[in-house]
């Protein structure tokens, strides 16, 4: 596993160890900075002092015009230790005396103490001279006193090492002891999480889960609590991931044994209808045989009428046999109807099979690359987090594809089962008519027809829901079939209301439509515009059929030519 170049708790370590060190900089300068402002207030109370001391025999001095004296004074006060330098004034601004360090005075007259800053770090004290005779005051002259910074500092050069001295000692115990918690409660168990979970072990998750050291209840716990339960994930996932791969293969088995059962029965059926026609115009060929003896054999009335009867007997059972066979084409119809949609739906449940395959055959290869990668020992940290994603990722994508093929399925399966069904039950009619309209999607997938519905949320009607079904699925493959042929974007409008206690259905396209003459004859048997090219001729007197004798109900339809084809259903709520 690859070293890192600077650890988590050296890092923190570092961050809180610099914000300690500024802020014990920051308090160590305010001291420093308050015991310097402190010894300059007493040096400058100081200087205010030393006016009471010498003021009066300089001033006398001045008013007797003794310089030497005033001079004398000034050499005086600089053996001070707190005066850095002397400036004597009379009262014309002239300097008697100038010594040390100083500065240019201005010529504004100082008629009272005052305390200022100057350049070079020097501050100076300056006050008047005021002469006492004869109960009259006079000025005569102004001093000024300076200290500097430097005489500042020496008097706290003590007070700043010590503090300076305080500062290092506890920054030093601070940090002493910061390396050694830090080092306890966070590098170690750092280490010794990091070296557990390199050893994750693909195959064995189960054995590799955490155990650290740890007695207090903190992130690192969770942590180890968190990984072990992402481990326990791991494990039920890996689990359900195999069922799921079961019971798809077991599916597909099954929707493959299905179709061919389907196929088989589709192909019994269209040859049992195709020996059903021949017999019936072998009957047809013998009845008009038949006919015609009839006629040549008048001369005898008594022959005639038992040939009659005995015609007459295998006519009632040639149109027994007609009906029988028109039984059998209905019947015929519905499956046929019923394998286009096995067809449809068998094709889109293979899109969401096929992604599923794709995405569980990725998830096999990035484990097999997870396992090299172990075996190699270059399993690392990005490399885990980069699976889980993937292996998210994969999975939702499997699910959902998965989730899809079961609503397919089972929109088909509710279908099918009701158009075979005779059985009566409450069926929203709503929610009932979309999923017809889902299972005819395979059909429009390919076309930019749309199929618009306006009905009642709570519209629910005691039917055989096969007949629903058979009736709307014939509507809408007419209008596919033979309404949109020529065109690319057609649109079928469903609206159905409650009127007392019928249900009015009003089904419109915006198709070629049908002339009068085809439209007189739209729901007679064996009609069709599509003779030779796969029509039947039997969906719209199935659809009457069914609405006026499974529904007791009635149908019409309208129609021009260019203007669509229009279906008026009504029939009782109630059967």
């Amino acid at each position: 596993m690859a070293k890192v170049k600077t650890g988590l708790s050296k890092k923190l370590l570092t961050r809180v160890l610099s914000v300690y060190f500024i802020l014990t900089l920051i308090v160590t300068v305010g001291q420093i900075l308050t015991e310097y402002l402190n010894a300059k207030n007493h040096i400058q109370s100081e200087l205010q002092t030393l006016k009471n001391t010498f003021s009066v025999s300089l001033t006398r001095a001045i008013w007797e015009l003794n310089n030497p004296q005033a001079v004398s004074i000034a050499e005086g006060l600089m053996e001070l230790p707190i005066i850095e330098g002397v400036q004597i004034r009379d009262e014309n601004g002239v300097y008697i005396a100038d010594k040390g360090r100083t500065s240019d005075q201005p010529p504004d007259v100082i008629t009272a103490g005052i305390m200022r800053d100057h350049e070079g770090g020097t501050f100076g004290y300056s006050f008047p001279l005021i002469f006492e005779f004869s109960g009259r005051t006079s000025r005569v002259g102004d001093v000024t006193l300076y200290s500097s910074a430097g005489i500042i500092f020496g008097r706290i050069e003590v007070g700043v090492f010590f503090l300076i001295g305080n500062a290092i000692i506890k920054t030093a115990f601070l940090v002493f002891l910061f390396l050694n918690a830090f080092r306890q409660m966070l590098t170690d168990p750092l280490e010794e999480l990091t070296q557990q979970i390199s050893e994750f072990d693909v195959d064995r998750p189960e054995s590799s889960k955490l155990h650290l050291h740890i007695d207090d209840d903190n992130e690192l716990k969770l942590l180890q609590v968190s990984y072990n339960e992402l481990i326990d994930d791991l494990i039920d996932y890996k689990q359900k991931l195999r069922s799921a791969k079961n019971e798809l293969t077991e599916a597909n088995r099954k929707l493959d044994d299905q179709n061919i059962l389907l196929e088989q029965e589709v192909a019994k059926k269209t040859a049992s209808l195709s020996k059903i026609m021949l017999d019936l115009e072998q009957q047809k060929d013998e009845l008009i045989v038949n006919q015609r003896e009839l006629r040549q054999e008048n001369e005898n009335r008594q022959y005639i009428e038992d040939e009659l009867r005995k015609r007459n007997r295998e006519l009632a059972e040639s149109m027994e046999t007609v009906k029988l066979a028109k039984d059998q084409l209905v019947e015929s119809e519905r499956m046929a109807s019923l394998g286009g949609l096995v067809a449809g739906i068998a094709h889109d449940v293979n899109t969401p099979l096929g992604v599923g395959v794709t995405a569980a055959s990725f998830l096999q290869e990035r484990i097999k690359t997870l396992q090299t990668a172990y075996d190699d020992k270059t399993l690392t940290g990005k490399t885990m987090s980069s699976f889980l994603s993937e292996a998210q990722q994969t999975t939702n994508l499997l699910l959902g594809n998965l989730n899809r093929a079961s609503e397919l399925i089972s929109s088909f399966k509710q279908v099918a089962v009701d158009q075979t069904s005779e059985a009566e039950r409450d069926v929203d009619l709503k929610l009932y008519i979309q999923e017809v309209i889902q299972s005819l999607a395979p059909s429009f997938k390919k076309t930019e027809h749309k199929i618009e519905v306006d009905c009642p949320d709570d519209l629910v009607v005691k039917i055989a829901p096969g007949a629903i079904a058979q009736i709307f699925t014939n509507m809408i493959m007419n209008s596919l079939i033979h309404g949109f042929d020529d065109k690319k974007n057609g649109l079928i409008n469903i609206k159905i209301t409650q009127q007392d206690d019928d249900v009015v259905i009003k089904y419109c396209d915006d198709g070629k439509g049908l002339t009068e003459e085809n439209l007189e004859r739209h729901f007679d048997a064996f009609f069709t515009t599509k003779r030779g090219k796969g029509g039947s001729g039997l969906g719209t007197h199935i659809m009457y059929n069914l609405v006026t004798q499974a529904l007791n109900g009635k149908i019409s339809a309208s129609s021009q030519l260019g203007h669509g084809l229009h279906y008026h259903i009504q029939f009782p709520i109630h059967h």
